[in-house]
C-alpha cells in the first residue's frame, strides 16, 4: 500500500523517516528487502521471454572461446577464469608456448569453488601479488561474497597449497605487498586511529615473519583526514628501494622514497604536485600533471632522470602534450620502453617511445643535467625516440594489459571496438630500434557472439547548455525507418572514460533485438584530459547533468528515438546521474535504471566508503558545499507534482561495502511513498559489482533488459 503523498520535496531539515534502511542487515530492513525483491521477480521474471534472455546472457558469459586475459609470472602465464563448471572461479596457469594454442593446457593453482565448498565461505577471487625473482610465494586475497574488504593468505605456488603459519590478515579493506621472502609491507586495521574514515589503511608496517602483525614496525602514519597509505617495493635489480604513497582525498596525494632499513634519515618526498600522478621505473620519474607546472599543460606527460630530479633539476623530456581534442590516456613501461596510450575524440592511439642514454642514475653528470629548473625539451632531444604502434582501427580502444617490466620488453596488447571482438596481441618492443612494432603477433581472437549484420558504428556531438561539444557513439541499425527503442549509457565522473568496447552481453540483450545502444562521454570523466573532468567537481556536477539531457535532446533531434522509446541506465556514480535525470528531466526519458546508485547527497559521507568522494563531490559538513549538494541530492529532489516520473528499476547488493545499499532503498521508499513507478531488487551477495557470479549476472541483465524492453517497446 502506498503512504500519503508529498507535494514537496524534502529538505535537509526534515527528518529522514528512511535511516532504518540503512542497517544493513537489520531484520527490518532485509524483511523490507525481501518484499520488494518478490515484487520485482513477480513483475519481471515470471514470463518466459525473461528465461530465454536470462540463458542466452549466461551463455555469452560461460562461452569457453572467450579470451582468458592473462598476467606474466615468471615463465608462467597466470589467469582467473570463470564458466558453468567453476562459478566461483579458478586462479590457473599456462605457459606462453601452450597460451599460444586454441586450447591450451592449462594448470589449477587454486579452485575457489573447492575451498568454498569446504571452507563454508562464499569466496570470490580479490587478486593477488607474487614475489619475485622466484615467483614461489604468493599473498592470496579473497572476499567473502564480493565485498571490497579481503581476507589476505600466503600461497606456495610450488607446493599449490596455503602456507602453514604464513602470512594471514583477517578481514579488512588491506594493503599488502611482498618485500622480500621474510617481509612485506602491510596496511590494515590495527585499531583505533588505524584505519580512515572510509575505511582505508592510514598506518604503513613493516612486518617480519614469524613476528606478531600487532608488533610490525610502524614506518608511516597518515593523518585522520587523509583517505590513505600504503607501502611497495621496487625490486627492479640495480634499482632496490621502497615507497610510501600519501593519498591525501581522491585527487591529491604525495610520495615518499623511503630510507634504507635502519637509517634515522626520514622519507624524502618527491616534490611533484600533490595533483599530479607520478611512478619511478630504473632510472626514470615519470609525471602527469593536472594542472600546469614548470611550463608544462596540465594532461602533459613528462619523464626525469630520477637521480638528477631529486639533486634539485627539473628538465623534463615531454612524452605528451594535449590539444583540444586529444588526451592522454594510459602509459606502460617495458623493461626499455614505454608504451605510450592517448585517445582523439575517445578512440585510441598508440606509440612506441624508446629514451636515448642520457645521464645515468647517481652521476654527477645525471644531477647537472637537470640543473636548469624550469626548462622543457620535447621528446627527442634529450635522446627519447618515437613511433606509432600500428594496428589500432579507428573507433576502437586499445590497452595494455598483462605486461611485466621485469621480463624484457614484451607487451601484450587488447584491442576491440563496439562491433568488433577484442583481439589479443603480444609483441616485443626491439630494443636496437624498439619503435615500430612490427614483430607482434595475434595471440587470441574473442569469438563473434552476436550477429552484427546491418549494424554500424557513428559518432556523433551533441551541444550542452553551455556551448560544450559532448561525443557520444551510436550503435545500431544503419538503415532504421524511423525512431526506435534506445538504452542510453552515461557515467560522468572520477575521470572515468567511457571509450569503445565489444560487450557480448549488450549485442544480444540489446542489439539483436533490435534496440539501438548509446554511450555519452559527458564531462566529469576522462574523455579530454584533466579539463574534462574538472569541469563537472563540486558546485559543476550539473555539468554532466547537463551534457546527458544534451545528448538525450540531440538523439530525438536526430530521429534516432524519441523520448518514450529512450532509456538510460548508470551505475554507483552513473547511479547518481540516472537519479539526477529523474528527478530534473523526466520529460526526456521513458524509463530508468540505476545499478549501486549514489544517491542521497548528504549522507553519503557517513556510510561506507562515501567520505572518500568529498574531493570529488564536496562535503555535506561543510555550509558552503551542502546548498549544491542538496541541489543535486535525487533523494532529496523526488516530487510528487509536476511531471510524470518514468517507470525506475533500483539493483544493489547488501554486500556492496562501497555505495551503501541504503541510497538504493531509500530511494525505492520515498518514490513508492510519493506514488512513482519503481522496482527495486537486491542481491544479498555480489559486492559493488552487484554479482560475483555468471549466474547472478546473467539475472541482473535479464532483469534489466526485460524492464527496458517492456517499456519502450509497449504491446500496440
Amino acid at each position: 500500500m502506498l503512504c500519503v503523498l508529498h507535494n514537496r520535496r524534502m529538505s535537509d531539515e526534515d527528518p529522514d523517516p528512511y535511516l532504518w534502511l540503512e542497517d544493513v542487515t537489520g531484520e527490518a530492513a532485509l524483511g523490507w528487502v525481501r518484499e520488494r525483491n518478490d515484487e520485482t521477480v513477480a513483475a519481471l521474471a515470471a514470463a518466459p521471454a525473461f528465461k530465454v534472455l536470462e540463458r542466452a546472457v549466461r551463455e555469452v558469459l560461460d562461452d569457453d572461446g572467450r579470451i582468458p586475459y592473462v598476467v606474466r609470472r615468471g615463465r608462467h602465464l597466470y589467469n582467473f577464469w570463470q564458466d558453468a563448471g567453476h562459478v566461483r572461479g579458478l586462479w590457473r596457469r599456462t605457459t606462453l608456448e601452450e597460451y599460444r594454442k586454441d586450447r591450451p593446457a592449462w594448470e589449477p593453482v587454486l579452485d575457489l569453488d573447492a575451498l568454498a565448498e569446504a571452507e563454508g565461505e562464499k569466496w570470490a577471487w580479490a587478486g593477488s601479488a607474487v614475489l619475485a625473482p622466484d615467483h614461489r610465494h604468493a599473498l592470496v586475497m579473497l572476499s567473502r561474497d564480493g565485498a571490497d574488504a579481503c581476507v589476505v593468505r600466503e600461497f606456495d605456488l610450488r607446493t599449490l597449497r596455503f602456507v602453514a603459519d604464513g602470512f594471514e590478515v583477517a578481514e579488512a579493506k588491506t594493503r599488502v605487498g611482498w618485500i622480500d621472502r621474510d617481509r612485506i609491507w602491510i596496511g590494515t586495521d590495527f585499531g583505533p586511529g588505524t584505519m580512515s574514515e572510509s575505511g582505508y589503511p592510514l598506518q604503513v608496517r613493516r612486518w617480519r615473519r614469524g613476528t606478531p602483525l600487532a608488533e610490525a614496525e610502524t614506518v608511516y602514519q597518515g593523518l585522520p583526514t587523509d583517505l590513505s597509505a600504503s607501502g611497495w617495493h621496487d625490486d627492479t635489480p640495480g634499482f632496490e628501494r621502497d615507497f610510501v604513497h600519501r593519498q591525501i582525498d581522491f585527487w591529491r596525494q604525495e610520495l615518499f622514497l623511503l630510507p634504507e632499513p635502519g637509517s634515522d634519515a626520514p622519507p624524502l618526498k618527491i616534490e611533484v604536485p600533490d595533483d599530479a600522478s607520478a611512478s619511478v621505473h630504473r632510472q626514470w620519474l615519470v609525471v602527469a600533471p593536472k594542472s600546469p607546472w614548470l611550463g608544462h599543460e596540465a594532461g602533459s606527460l613528462l619523464a626525469f632522470d630520477f637521480d638528477a630530479f631529486r639533486a634539485g633539476g627539473r628538465e623534463a623530456a615531454v612524452l605528451f602534450t594535449p590539444d583540444e581534442r586529444t588526451a592522454l590516456a594510459d602509459w606502460n613501461w617495458t623493461r626499455n620502453h614505454l608504451i605510450l596510450t592517448t585517445r582523439a575524440d575517445v578512440s585510441s592511439r598508440m606509440e612506441i617511445l624508446t629514451p636515448g642514454p642520457g645521464p645515468g642514475p647517481g652521476t654527477e653528470a645525471g644531477a647537472a643535467a637537470g640543473s636548469a629548473a624550469g626548462t622543457a625539451t620535447e621528446a627527442g632531444a634529450r635522446g627519447w625516440r618515437r613511433a606509432p604502434l600500428a594496428g589500432v582501427p579507428p573507433l576502437s580502444t586499445a590497452s595494455v594489459t598483462g605486461t611485466d617490466p621485469d621480463s624484457g620488453d614484451e607487451y601484450f596488447l587488447n584491442v576491440s571496438g563496439y562491433l568488433q571482438p577484442s583481439t589479443l596481441y603480444r609483441g616485443t618492443a626491439d630494443s636496437s630500434d624498439g619503435v615500430d612494432g612490427a614483430d607482434s603477433e595475434s595471440l587470441k581472437q574473442g569469438p563473434a557472439l552476436f550477429d552484427t549484420t546491418g549494424l554500424v558504428v557513428r559518432q556523433h556531438f551533441a551541444t550542452s547548455e553551455d556551448g560544450t561539444r559532448v561525443p557520444y557513439f551510436v550503435i545500431g541499425p544503419e538503415d532504421r525507418p524511423g525512431p526506435g527503442p534506445t538504452l542510453l549509457y552515461g557515467y560522468g565522473g572520477f575521470e572515468v572514460s567511457q571509450v569503445p568496447y565489444y560487450s557480448a552481453v549488450t549485442g544480444r540483450a540489446w542489439l539483436a533485438r533490435g534496440g539501438t545502444h548509446v554511450v555519452a562521454g559527458i564531462r566529469g570523466g576522462h574523455e579530454y584530459g584533466p579539463r574534462w573532468h574538472r569541469a563537472a567537481l563540486g558546485a559543476n556536477r550539473v555539468r554532466a547533468f547537463e551534457d546527458f539531457a544534451a545528448v538525450a535532446r540531440d538523439l530525438t533531434a536526430r530521429g534516432i528515438t524519441t523520448a518514450a522509446q529512450l532509456g538510460i541506465e548508470g551505475g554507483s556514480n552513473g547511479g547518481l546521474l540516472m537519479g539526477a535525470m529523474l528527478t530534473r528531466h523526466p520529460e526526456l526519458f521513458g524509463a530508468v535504471v540505476a545499478h549501486v546508485p549514489l544517491l542521497d547527497m548528504l549522507r553519503f559521507h557517513r556510510l561506507l566508503a562515501g567520505a572518500s568522494w568529498t574531493a570529488e563531490y564536496g562535503n555535506p559538513d561543510d555550509p558552503a558545499d551542502r546548498p549544491h549538494l542538496e541541489r543535486i541530492s535525487p533523494y532529496h529532489q523526488i516530487r510528487a507534482d509536476g511531471p510524470p516520473y518514468p517507470p525506475l528499476l533500483l539493483l544493489t547488493s547488501t554486500r556492496d561495502d562501497r555505495v551503501h545499499p541504503g541510497h538504493a532503498r531509500k530511494m525505492a521508499a520515498r518514490l513508492r511513498e510519493s506514488g512513482h513507478p519503481v522496482l527495486f531488487h537486491e542481491h544479498l551477495g555480489g559486492g559493488h559489482a552487484g554479482a560475483t557470479d555468471h549466474g547472478q549476472t546473467a539475472f541482473n541483465e535479464a532483469l534489466v533488459h526485460t524492464f527496458l524492453w517492456e517499456h519502450l517497446t509497449p504491446a500496440k
